[in-house]
């Protein structure tokens, strides 16, 4: 099976105050022309596989440009990360991952930009796999890996990246020399979760994640306070978390 999505990136004011509020500047200072973007999915499911009655595989493989939400997404939106965690360098408080998701970038002519939407590319791959051990006992192993690119160079502001960073660099505070900016950054995860149905419509399971983020920020920054953190240096750094979750769902 596949499928394709158009999607229209509409951009906001180049003047907008903080929180992107727009103020008495915002409509005269222009905005740029709107850019269409998109995403194209394949999926494959294999039923009737020798492991067992009733078990199944199923896998997708995704691309966009412009669209980032059609593969990296929660049933809400798309997710922008942002994660903290233990540091063994010195002078650091703590260690820090950034994964900014979003459909394009632009940077106003007069802030030294081209004034035209550069837009993101993302692609990922997802897969489960589903074994009945009897008609009341099942268990999924699923995971997937997806990545956000930012097309270009920094210090090239005709490029997405070029611009992204310009802006990272002016709105953040003291930067350690091996610092280096780029937001490109990868997300994986796999889990599995066991399932119990004693009844029908009455399901209790237990689900084990883990997760990584792969960011590709490097060095230290002082960065702003955002409660509960200080202000205060961090380390960028690659950051991962396992989660268990229990679960009774009754349907009715």
């Amino acid at each position: 099976m596949g499928c394709s999505a158009a999607h229209e990136v509409n951009p906001s004011y180049n003047t907008l105050a903080a929180g992107a509020l727009p103020t008495a500047l915002s409509e005269i200072s222009g905005h740029p022309n709107t850019k269409w973007g998109g995403s194209v999915m394949a999926a494959l499911q294999i039923k009737n596989i020798p492991t067992g009655a009733g078990d199944d595989l199923k896998i997708d493989a995704s691309y966009s440009k412009g669209d980032t939400k059609n593969v990296i997404s929660t049933s809400a939106a798309s997710p922008s990360f942002a994660m903290f965690g233990g540091t063994g360098r010195a002078c650091a408080y703590q260690s820090i991952g950034f994964g900014a998701t979003s459909d394009a970038v632009f940077l106003p002519i007069a802030a030294g930009g081209t004034g035209d939407l550069k837009l993101v590319e993302a692609y990922g791959i997802r897969g489960a796999f589903n074994h009945n051990w009897d008609p009341y006992w099942s268990t999924s192993l699923f995971g997937s890996a997806s990545a956000v690119r930012y097309n270009g160079a920094v210090g090239d502001l005709t490029t997405a990246k070029g611009q992204y960073c310009a802006v990272y660099a002016a709105s953040n505070g003291a930067k350690s020399a091996d610092f280096s900016c780029n937001p490109d950054f990868n997300v994986c995860q796999i889990g599995v979760v066991t399932r119990w149905t004693p009844v029908k419509n009455l399901t209790f399971s237990a689900e084990v994640q883990y997760f990584r983020l792969d960011q590709a920020f490097t060095g230290t920054n002082t960065l702003a306070a955002a409660a509960p953190k200080p202000t205060t240096v961090y380390e960028y750094k690659d950051q991962n978390t396992v989660s268990f979750n229990v679960r009774a769902q009754r349907n009715f």
